[in-house]
């Protein structure tokens, strides 16, 4: 399945254009998981370990706090891989308005609406959107085209991080729905090393992880191992 084509700022812009959209190594962070290392410090693992995209999601956090995150953790990712904020859309616009190389937002279907998130973001940056039944796909199906970037397809499997997940897809109910919308999919939910192979060649555009990369004992080579997987499974 092809990438969508590279979005790029306007040149009147202040930040410069976003890395292209490579999907394929999803870091989605996880604060209790990061252990002594802090949410930073995984970051900066994975980055060093080759990670095309880090989301910050932190659910409990107060606002000033998740934005001096996003902040910081925009210094590490400049330049380097993507780097998208979790729901908070505020946020988001608060750290470019700072000056900070944030490159976009990821919502569920409890958050903002997709389009208003378009609006608010602009044409520029990424917008992800998780989709996990028929009903999501119509639906982000009838926004306008472009509105969305990706969908986030889960779970795959059953996982501690999100209590309330829906039912597990598996990889099968994973490619289904893959194979039902030329949007890219980026697999998640309990993803494990084994499951790289599988999930690939049943239409995943990338493999968003948490634990086995947050909770890892050398992150780093946690992401080198994903990145070195998705790539054999292409060849």
């Amino acid at each position: 399945m092809s990438l969508p084509a590279r979005r790029t700022r306007p040149a009147h812009a202040a930040q410069p254009p976003l890395c292209p959209l490579d999907l394929s190594t999803y870091l989605v962070t996880d604060r209790r998981l990061s252990g002594r290392l802090g949410v930073l410090g995984v970051i900066a693992a994975a980055v060093a370990g080759g990670v095309r995209v880090v989301q910050l999601r932190d659910k409990t956090a107060a606002t000033r706090d998740f934005y001096d995150l996003v902040v910081a953790a925009s210094r590490i990712t400049a330049g380097r891989c993507l780097l998208l904020v979790d729901d908070r859309v505020d946020v988001f616009l608060a750290a470019r308005h700072a000056g900070a190389e944030v490159d976009g937002v990821h919502v569920g279907q409890s958050d903002l609406p997709a389009a208003a998130v378009r609006a608010l973001i602009g044409p520029s940056a990424v917008l992800g959107l998780t989709a996990n039944t028929p009903a999501h796909l119509r639906a982000a199906h009838a926004l306008p085209s472009g509105a969305v970037d990706y969908l986030g397809v889960g779970v795959i499997h059953p996982t501690a991080t999100k209590p309330d997940h829906p039912e597990a897809l598996g990889v099968a109910g994973f490619g289904k729905i893959a194979r039902s919308t030329g949007l890219p999919c980026v697999a998640i939910g309990g993803i494990r090393l084994a499951d790289t192979a599988g999930l690939r060649a049943a239409g995943a555009s990338g493999l968003a992880v948490v634990s086995a990369i947050c909770a890892a004992d050398d992150p780093a080579e946690a992401t080198r191992a994903f990145a070195a997987a998705w790539a054999g499974a292409a060849a």
